[in-house]
């Protein structure tokens, strides 16, 4: 079992200012504390599109406009601490295990004869190098989820027969998604420990296709910072209607 907390986080409260003290918080520990198994300095962050994941390497301590200094998440004398974090971000579609053989159908036929399907494609071993190789020394990965509400293990549901044409496809395309994210850490698990998963999204809320009431608010969620506490935080801007 993976051990997942969420934190629901209105659209513009700061997401990725809260990855970047998640990061520092466990980093700064870790290399302080090196004996206590509590924490840890290597990162895997799953984004659902390059350009999310474009956006979060400001999360990375040597980027120019790196958030440690330009949000002042910690103090000067820290700064050689959280650079000796690792973090690896990518897109959740990089779980996919890809074909390690370029060979057509046909090729394929006459290579496997009679005997069994022959394997192409990668293993989670050569997935898991190919995705995170600078992660592969490290032991208890901690893994930030954004825009988490993609990620989930679906449950099968008999209201799925009455979903028709573009509903149908959504579900699927839901749910295949949601497959690949959480599979993929799954993985991950297996071969390298997850310490703990962060989920971090606006709307943590099962979609259509998962199994569950479409917009049921997943379980696991730990905070809940609303649009209205944001708005009365003065952290995001009144939105207004145009007439």
């Amino acid at each position: 079992m993976l051990s997942v907390t969420t934190f629901k986080l209105a659209t513009g409260a700061g997401k990725t200012t809260v990855m970047a003290m998640l990061i520092a918080w466990q980093t700064i520990n870790a290399v302080r504390h090196p004996q206590t198994k509590s924490f840890s300095r290597a990162f895997l962050i799953v984004t659902p599109g390059i350009t999310i994941k474009d956006r979060l390497r400001v999360l990375q301590p040597n980027d120019p406009d790196s958030y440690y200094k330009t949000r002042e998440i910690i103090p000067a004398d820290m700064i050689g601490d959280i650079e000796k974090v690792k973090i690896v971000i990518t897109n959740y579609h990089a779980f996919k295990q890809r074909e390690t053989l370029d060979i057509s159908k046909t090729g394929r036929t006459l290579l496997k004869g009679r005997g069994e399907e022959i394997q192409t494609k990668e293993t989670e071993g050569q997935m898991i190098k190919r995705v995170m190789s600078e992660l592969m020394s490290m032991k208890k990965i901690v893994v930030i989820n954004d825009e988490a509400h993609h990620c989930y293990r679906e449950k099968r549901s008999s209201d799925e027969s009455d979903l028709k044409g573009e509903d149908k496809k959504e579900a699927d395309k839901n749910k295949e998604a949601a497959r690949l994210w959480i599979t993929g850490i799954e993985a991950v698990k297996r071969k390298l420990g997850v310490r703990v998963v962060y989920d971090l999204s606006a709307t943590p809320f099962f979609l259509q296709g998962s199994g569950y009431a479409e917009g049921t608010l997943f379980p696991w969620v730990s905070s809940d910072f609303s649009l209205i506490d944001a708005i009365e935080c003065g952290i995001i801007k009144l939105p207004r209607v145009p007439v």
